[in-house]
């Protein structure tokens, strides 16, 4: 089987030695939960055993960082990096700290990144991974500084950077600062790929905006979700300023991948076997993907 054909296999398997999911028995009394794209009534256990996948469609639910970790990683593996840095309201923006302070509350994290070290099946990396639960992933200043502070050391320590991305893009509510952020981050990717290091981008929905437009497209191989939304403006900005009607699945997972922005569309469930031989065969290793 080709490299190629291993990336878009859809199986409900992680590698050899890694995490399996168990199978269920669904229950009456279960509660479910609908899918959006085909309507069907979903058992909670028999989702989760499917990495919150839709097991008749494939539609990929959202998840959180912690949930994404605990599938995607050895265990124990993570330590986090700068896991105490936070924005601040510095323009003073109205119902921002509030904002903030609920956010933190509901989400059960600091910011809208965590970043730190990991191994996935034995393969050491650096890893951040963007939160949909923190106002949508939006960059501000504190996820622009954890990430670059990511990239500065990976580069200084030789590790490759594993990223997923998810975000409504850049922080309305920091202004300027928050734009700062795309060449601030693209610089330390840019030093990062000068020292001859591999970086990762794995592309979920959304990703939107600024990040979009900065460190989620500059990596040196680039996946996605399947379905993902994936794109700078919104589908009806641009259909509104340009005046033409956009193609059909405009800024789709797919659409990008057929038109070579993406490497592969890799399913959730086979994040773990697929990462970890990019990143066995980039250090050098031997890796049979058959």
């Amino acid at each position: 089987m080709s490299f190629i054909n291993f990336l878009y296999k859809p199986k409900n398997e992680l590698e050899k030695g890694g995490r399996q999911a168990a199978p269920v028995s669904p229950d009456e009394n279960e509660p479910t939960r609908v899918c959006p794209n085909c309507h069907q009534q979903l058992p909670l256990s028999q989702l989760w055993a499917n990495f919150n996948c839709c097991e008749s469609c494939g539609y990929h639910f959202r998840i959180n960082t912690r949930q994404r970790i605990n599938y995607l990683v050895d265990s124990g593996s993570f330590r986090e990096m700068d896991g105490d840095l936070r924005s601040g309201d510095f323009l003073q923006f109205p119902g921002y700290e509030k904002k903030l302070e609920l956010t933190r509350k509901v989400s059960g994290e600091t910011e809208a990144v965590k970043c730190g070290t990991a191994a996935i099946c034995e393969q050491p990396c650096c890893l951040f991974l963007m939160e949909p639960y923190f106002m949508m992933g939006s960059m501000g200043t504190a996820v622009g500084e954890k990430i670059t502070r990511l990239f500065e050391y990976a580069t200084d320590h030789d590790m490759p950077v594993v990223g997923f991305t998810v975000s409504g893009g850049a922080r309305m509510q920091e202004g300027i600062l928050s734009l700062m952020q795309m060449a601030k981050t693209s610089g330390a990717v840019k030093r990062h790929s000068d020292a001859g290091l591999l970086y990762i981008t794995v592309l979920t929905d959304p990703t939107t905006g600024g990040v979009t437009a900065s460190f989620a497209m500059e990596g040196d191989i680039i996946l996605a979700e399947p379905k993902a939304t994936v794109g700078f403006a919104g589908a009806r900005v641009i259909e509104q300023t340009t005046k033409k009607k956009l193609p059909r699945g405009f800024q789709t997972s797919e659409f990008l991948l057929s038109h070579g922005f993406v490497d592969a569309n890799v399913p959730r469930c086979r994040h773990r076997q697929v990462l970890s031989s990019l990143l066995k065969l980039h250090a050098g290793g031997v890796d049979h993907v058959g």
